[in-house]
């Protein structure tokens, strides 16, 4: 009787964990493939060099950096909203992931000619404000009228 009694009490927490890792997930979802869809428009519309090529072009990244803000924030946003509980913690573990993540491309750009090394940089710098802008703006919508 007791392992029953223990495994009831843990299924509102696995509920809920795997509620919060969804949230994350969905977060993910929202940033990568609209980026990635994004490039791959820019790239056919030839904004871009040809896949496989170097982006030296500065206003390329800019460009590249401007609308990963944009979906930086509203991924953080997306996490935020669907997350089961803490909002703004939530967003924040995806801007942690998406700073480590963003980490990894820079030691990848600099063994590799893919660019100017600033963008993947600021990738890893602009994480972070980016998912705490998405945690708030989700926190303000809550808790102002409709």
């Amino acid at each position: 009787m007791p392992n029953q009694v223990s495994e009831m009490q843990n299924l509102p927490l696995s509920r809920t964990l795997w509620k919060s890792v969804w949230a994350v997930f969905a977060g993910i979802l929202v940033n990568v493939v609209p980026a990635l869809g994004t490039d791959q428009l820019l790239h056919w519309l030839y904004v871009y060099p040809p896949w496989g090529e170097p982006m030296n072009e500065p206003g390329d990244n800019v460009l590249a950096l401007s609308y990963r803000i944009v979906f930086g924030i509203l991924g953080s946003y997306v996490t935020a909203k669907t997350a089961p509980h803490s909002p703004m913690r939530h967003a924040m573990i995806l801007g942690w992931f998406g700073l480590v993540i963003s980490a990894a491309g820079v030691v990848v750009a600099t063994m590799s000619d893919l660019g100017p090394i600033w963008y993947p940089i600021a990738l890893v710098v602009v994480a972070l404000p980016c998912a705490w802008l998405g945690g708030y703006l989700c926190e303000k919508s809550k808790s102002s009228p409709h």
